[in-house]
């Protein structure tokens, strides 16, 4: 009886990390770069505000 135990443990540790690796696939998918493209395109800017990263930088 503890071989069949272990075969059904293995298969469900096999399985879940199939859904790990699909889970982190498409969250990578979901979130690739759009935060960080609306930042950049000024979307979190306040009305009449743009983003202007040359400018700031030559501030500097």
């Amino acid at each position: 009886m503890a071989e069949p135990a272990k075969n059904v443990a293995q298969q469900t540790e096999d399985r879940l990390e199939d859904l790990a690796e699909t889970v982190r696939e498409k969250f990578d998918r979901v979130t690739k770069g759009t935060y960080r493209d609306r930042l950049a395109g000024g979307r979190f800017a306040e009305p009449g505000e743009k983003s202007r990263p040359e400018a700031e930088r030559k501030q500097d």
